[in-house]
């Protein structure tokens, strides 16, 4: 059995755009472009960048939510893009989603109970009603909620007891894999500790593999074993936290980095302001994509697209003029 629970190779998803009367095909937009990452066993994979530049995207396509237009989508070393649909709905109990809106993405007619109880029937899991009831009573206990709360209705809740719900939601069918997909950005910052908090212990109890997309980027400092570094559907850097916080190879992450705020408001950090909006990935720069807006791009930065560099075995960057 391989170290990598899911390897991602050449991932790519391209939304065409249509126009004129016969809606005729008159560009493409790559929201992920030629992605390719691996995500260890019980490691935590983070993913940061801009609003924008594919982060979503890339997390549900890997769950085939969105259906990828090319690459390889390795889980346990099977490619999940030759499944069929039967095939991949079995798949779907090992890979799970926790939605950033916990107010959209609970059924406001279903209680808890009901909710927790609908991904176990589609799996056929716990059929027996005593087993099912202790099931249940299991999930509530394991995001710290009262069982009583099996007989409410989501709006008797609060954000964070909301986002609970959705967490004990995806461990219903006791997955292996889940995409966090900004689950903590709709909740207030005490909250957010707990429910982050709440995440790494259970990944701790119970082996789980998480993608966290975030933009909180102490948050993904916080939890995550690797982070990667998407800008406008590319993967431009991606390497251990620590290393990558510390050593920041490629200009847009040491940018990214530095809007990060300081605890105390004396402590002196170089600021870097980018100059201009992100370029429309419905027709994004010639090269390397970053170019109109890097402080250190060169013709050679306008003319290619950089080849990925290895900085170390863990540390990868797409850049002709790394920072030092």
């Amino acid at each position: 059995m391989s170290d990598y629970l899911l390897e991602v190779n050449n991932l790519t998803k391209r939304f065409p755009i249509k126009g004129g009367v016969f809606g005729k095909e008159v560009g493409a937009v790559y929201a992920v472009n030629n992605v390719s990452f691996k995500i260890p066993r019980g490691q935590t994979l983070g993913l940061v960048g801009e609003s924008g530049c594919g982060k979503t995207t890339l997390g549900r396509s890997l769950l085939r939510l969105i259906e990828p237009t090319s690459g390889e989508v390795k889980f346990n070393g099977q490619n999940i893009l030759e499944l069929s649909g039967p095939e991949m709905r079995a798949m779907r109990r090992k890979m799970q989603i926790i939605f950033q809106d916990p107010y959209a993405s609970l059924n406001p007619r279903m209680t808890i109970g009901d909710i927790l109880r609908e991904p176990m029937d589609i799996h056929g899991l716990f059929p027996g009603k005593e087993e099912r009831k202790k099931r249940l009573y299991e999930l509530i206990d394991q995001v710290q909620l009262q069982r009583d709360a099996l007989n409410k209705y989501p709006h008797e809740f609060s954000g964070g007891q909301r986002q609970r719900v959705c967490i004990a939601r995806a461990l219903a069918v006791e997955p292996e894999f889940i995409v966090c997909d900004e689950p903590v950005s709709a909740l207030d910052v005490s909250v957010q500790a707990q429910v982050v908090n709440l995440l790494m212990d259970l990944q701790k109890d119970l082996g789980l593999t998480y993608l966290f997309i975030a933009h909180d980027l102490k948050v993904v400092e916080y939890i995550s074993s690797r982070v990667a570094v998407m800008y406008l559907g590319n993967m431009v850097e991606v390497a251990e936290s620590s290393e990558l916080y510390g050593h920041a190879r490629h200009p847009y992450t040491k940018a990214l980095f530095s809007a990060i705020p300081m605890p105390k408001p004396g402590l002196n950090k170089e600021r870097i302001i980018l100059q201009g909006d992100i370029p429309s990935p419905m027709n994004p720069p010639s090269g390397c994509h970053f170019h109109p807006r890097c402080w250190m791009a060169t013709e050679e930065c306008k003319k290619e697209y950089p080849a990925v560099t290895q900085q170390s075995e863990s540390h990868y960057y797409r850049c002709f003029n790394p920072i030092d």
